[in-house]
């Protein structure tokens, strides 16, 4: 089967989306296999851009499960989730006659079950940190030497920028199999002539730059050329049309995402514009301190630029009341009172005393700081393979001692103090009848914990639950506008998502 995929693409990250929408974009039919999947199991498999149908997922899934099932036997069991679903994307691309399946590796590095491609026509890697440990390695030396398993001898190479450390890995596992190892430089803003990435936050000015040279690469080893009359090695020159298109509409759900909530019901929506105050959910997966702290900068960027828009926003409303009804009325500016708020968890084989502070002290650093911390568990397991459709409802009997560690963790953070469990803010103080209080009490930076009756954080042990107190809320105070920033792990994006669909 996979001597017959004639082209492939390895590598990692929001630059195979990147690359899958060049490539598309250049006309070529593609295939893109991502992981992890946020609400539907389906989002892992692209087809020219799209999310693979219903009806062709099943019926891809059960002739490959069938056929595994007929061999399977107790010195050939069926394959872990990952492996089957590594198969999986290989049959889909196969059949649907794709022109490049663009792999994203998993865990990434030798013993992935995407690296028994053989020969890929070129491979990349992008900016290491200190992810997987438990697996890869405890050091940056020993996860890059584990990334750079997915080098092939006489197959192109190319990376992100790296530390030292880390790039002094990779040119060793380059040098072994005798291939050269290219740093593709980050992509310069100028070059998209006005447009704006697809994905947001300066990072991905590195994934871009990246997918640019893997796509330069696919397309002279596939014999493309005269698409790449526009494009030099050192990416001075400029794009393609194709290139910058690919680049401004790439995108994936739950990376650097922004959700404003509303009413579902279209004649709910003006009165809640009028009598509510604003609901805004920043959405991003990271899980590991490089990427925490990525996610720290796109919160405060993301939040300034909320900041400008609303003064740009007052400033036409006012014009626009002067020039059209010449009234008395005149702008105060916005009376909304912007709170940001927390909303976190992680898996437990991560160390909160490595996320938390990259976030507090990246987002401090940009005068970002966050009034309240929500600690609550995912609805999801990592295990769970489910077609997103399923209704989740509210479980207050889940076990919240992880999040209670993560809440003294934070607290301890704060307030330079390590906070008991005796001390921690209790949820049945909400529970029943959600309200401001929580919300309105003294900024962080003012709060004193033996005297106040106010915590800064809080355990909430249903994740539905802590959505509808959030809604409650922001309907009752028209005053707030709350900035939620969602992050730890993919899987609460995910059940996030699902809820925010009402």
């Amino acid at each position: 089967m996979l001597l017959e995929l004639k082209e492939r693409v390895i590598f990692q990250g929001s630059t195979c989306t990147f690359s899958e929408a060049i490539l598309r974009e250049c006309g070529f039919r593609t295939g893109l296999f991502t992981s992890p999947h946020l609400m539907d199991v389906r989002e892992r498999y692209r087809i020219n851009g799209s999310d693979i149908s219903r009806e062709n997922f099943l019926h891809y899934f059960w002739d490959c499960w069938n056929q595994l099932k007929e061999k399977a036997g107790d010195d050939l069991p069926m394959p872990p989730l990952f492996h089957f679903l590594t198969l999986l994307a290989f049959k889909i691309f196969l059949s649907e006659k794709v022109d490049v399946g663009i792999i994203e590796v998993g865990l990434g590095g030798r013993f992935d079950s995407t690296n028994v491609v053989k020969e890929p026509v070129v491979c990349g890697i992008t900016s290491l940190g200190m992810d997987h440990m438990e697996i890869l390695g405890d050091t940056i030396e020993k996860i890059a030497s584990e990334k750079a398993g997915i080098f092939k001898s006489n197959v192109p190479a190319y990376t992100a920028p790296q530390l030292p450390e880390a790039m002094f890995a990779l040119q060793e596992s380059a040098s072994t199999l005798k291939i050269p190892l290219r740093v593709a430089s980050p992509l310069d803003s100028k070059m998209l002539h006005g447009l704006k990435l697809g994905s947001a936050g300066d990072h991905q000015f590195i994934n871009a730059g990246l997918a640019v040279a893997l796509c330069k690469c696919w397309l002279q080893r596939t014999g493309h050329p005269e698409l790449l009359s526009n494009v030099t090695e050192d990416l001075e020159a400029a794009l393609p049309e194709a290139f910058l298109r690919g680049l401004s509409s790439a995108s994936l759900p739950g990376r650097a995402q922004i959700i404003t909530d509303k009413p579902e019901k279209s004649d709910l929506k003006s009165e809640w514009d009028r009598n509510s105050g604003d609901l805004i959910f920043y959405l991003d997966g990271a899980h590991s301190p490089e990427s925490m702290e990525v996610c720290a900068r796109w919160f405060s960027n993301a939040i300034r630029d909320d900041q400008h828009s609303i003064k740009n926003d007052l400033v036409k409303e006012c014009y626009g009341h002067y020039n059209s009804q010449n009234d008395s009325r005149h702008c105060n500016g916005s009376d909304k009172i912007s709170q940001k708020i927390l909303l976190f968890n992680c898996m437990e084989m991560r160390d909160p005393q490595l996320l938390l502070p990259r976030l507090i002290s990246t987002c401090a650093s940009s005068g970002v700081r966050f009034s309240k911390a929500l600690f609550v568990p995912s609805l999801s397991t990592y295990h769970r393979v489910d077609s997103g459709a399923s209704v989740v409802t509210p479980d207050t009997s889940t076990d919240v001692s992880w999040q209670s560690t993560l809440q003294r963790t934070w607290d301890k953070l704060m307030d330079g103090i390590d906070v008991t469990s005796g001390n921690a803010c209790k949820f049945q103080n909400f529970e029943n009848s959600p309200s401001s209080e929580f919300l309105n009490g003294d900024p962080l930076e003012k709060w004193d914990p033996p005297g106040r009756h106010f915590a800064p954080s809080a355990v909430i042990p249903s994740l539905p639950l802590a959505i509808k107190w959030l809604r409650d809320c922001a309907k009752e105070n028209p005053s707030l506008r709350l900035q939620v920033l969602v992050t730890g792990s993919f899987h609460l994006v995910g059940d996030i998502m699902k809820l925010l669909r009402r």
